[in-house]
């Protein structure tokens, strides 16, 4: 088992009752040869390390070098430190300050937190929401009221040596539990062969998968092999701790997610969605113009910019769809009847966006959605219109989803899995959703591809049950190990 550290300024004055862990002080750990093990030890460094290169400082930094991923880590620091890094997050500490703190009559609050926990009770989220976006064992935060609510007025790092008398008994318990938490992930990482990430996003109205469904993915992922971990956009500074990476929050190119997948590709990471795919799968332009290059076919489609607006009607008719580049379940798509609701629609979309999509319209009853991964059909879906709407979702009725029907992929005409399978094979090896119509007349035509499709349990599980998740699952690994054993040819 790897064995834990606290360096401390002055062990022999330590006060906190941790058991099973030695107290060292920062120049013990620096210089002992017994600490250069790699990757033998976990470190929680408790002296003041928030000066820029001071002996503190260079704990974590060694740290780091040794494999050890102290908390806080070098990054910790420097953000902490940071005016800059702590405006960007002082919208959503000051969101959380004034949740907490709404029936407070106080004018100034200040409160001590050690591992994300509080002696003050009303300040309990507020302290987990700045241990999670700044993972520093022991620090004092100090808020004042003002005209706009609550604001942060300091934060300030603390050492083992500061924590008063009165708050020993419940900083003692604070990180005697954080670091029990903490070898247990230990124990779970070093009986797995990999480390897997899921992002997720628990503020979704609409998420790809639902919470029993994301269950399914960590229990089949740890089937794999894999140690799993649910992290959130806040989480960005530790992508490096794992081996794979699993979107399940709603991709775009404009957002966070792209950014985590760009950055776990930087570092060598596989990666579901990886960039290229969120790219070619946010814009309909890119998908369209493929689909005219490629054959498959669609729905008679016209890529709209303002030089050629007025062609729409005559060369389409109406009812037509109007789409963003970046629309995506049920957003962004727009159902025109006539020329007066068309000009208001791209009065308004082309000040966003030079290129637009405007497809006929083609009226059914449901839509396929066919999942795509490493290649292969995992699982087919019929995905009925929402009562008295012509999509699936209707946005302006709460959300409302029309039924669903999932078969056997056997069970699907051979055309509309071709169809799937030609489009998804174009975007990459990744997770894709291909939706498809099938009309009266017998044409079948692709009407999109997504990346990150849903994954519900219940719904696009109900045939294949477990050997979805462990598809996807057995893929990641194979992923892994073909990065890993590429990475050991190269150091040969």
């Amino acid at each position: 088992m790897m064995e834990t550290i606290i360096v401390a300024k002055h062990p022999l004055r330590w006060d906190l009752e941790i058991p099973q862990v030695r107290v060292v002080s920062p120049r013990q750990y620096i210089t002992d040869a017994e600490f250069a093990k790699l990757g033998a030890f976990k470190v929680f460094n408790m002296c003041n390390a928030f000066k820029y290169q001071n002996m503190g400082y260079y704990v974590s930094l060694l740290a780091r070098a040794r494999g050890h991923n102290p908390e806080p880590s070098v990054k910790t620091i420097m953000d902490f430190r940071s005016r800059r890094m702590m405006k960007l997050a002082e919208p959503e500490i000051e969101a959380a300050a004034n949740r907490a703190l709404r029936k407070s009559r106080k004018q100034k609050v200040s409160f001590n937190v050690y591992f994300g926990k509080t002696p003050m009770h009303e300040c309990e989220s507020i302290a987990r929401k700045l241990f999670k976006l700044f993972k520093v064992p022991a620090f004092n935060a100090e808020f004042h009221k003002s005209k706009d609510g609550w604001k942060i007025e300091r934060l300030e790092a603390m050492s083992s040596a500061q924590i008063s008398r009165k708050d020993v008994p419940f900083a003692s318990e604070a990180t005697a539990n954080y670091i029990a938490h903490r070898h247990k992930i230990s124990d779970q990482i070093s009986n797995s062969r990999f480390c897997m990430a899921i992002l997720v996003d628990d503020d979704e109205e609409l998420p790809p998968s639902n919470k029993k469904a994301l269950e399914r993915f960590k229990r089949a992922a740890s089937n794999a092999g894999f140690y799993c971990e649910f992290i959130t956009k806040d989480d960005f500074s530790r992508i490096n701790e794992f081996d794979a990476l699993f979107i399940r929050a709603t991709t775009n190119v404009n957002n966070y997610t792209y950014r985590f997948s760009r950055a776990a590709e930087a570092q060598g990471l596989a990666v579901v969605d990886d960039a290229d795919s969120i790219i070619r799968c946010a814009n309909k332009v890119f998908q369209a113009e493929q689909a005219a290059i490629r054959k498959i076919p669609t729905p008679r489609t016209l890529i709209v910019h303002k030089d050629n607006s007025k062609q729409i009607a005559k060369q389409l008719g109406f009812p037509i769809v109007i789409k963003q580049p970046d629309s995506q379940f049920s957003q962004g798509v727009y159902k025109v009847e006539d020329e007066k609701q068309l000009d208001k629609i791209l009065e308004k979309l082309l000040k966003d966006s030079d290129l637009l999509i405007a497809q006929e319209f083609v009226p059914t009853e449901f839509d396929w959605r066919i999942g795509i991964f490493d290649k292969k059909p995992i699982f087919a879906c019929k995905y009925f219109m929402a009562k008295k709407h012509w999509q699936i979702v209707d946005k302006d009725n709460h959300n409302a989803e029309g039924t669903s029907q999932t078969l056997p992929i056997s069970d699907v005409e051979g055309k509309v899995v071709d169809v799937a399978l030609k489009t998804a094979n174009l975007i990459g090896d990744g997770l894709y959703g291909v939706d498809i119509k099938q009309t009266k007349d017998g044409r079948t035509l692709l009407i999109e591809i997504n990346d990150n499709p849903n994954i519900d349990a219940g719904i696009e599980d109900k045939v294949a049950g477990p050997a979805l998740y462990e598809a996807i699952m057995d893929g990641f690994m194979r992923r892994v190990c073909r990065i890993k054993n590429a990475a050991a040819k190269i150091k040969k």
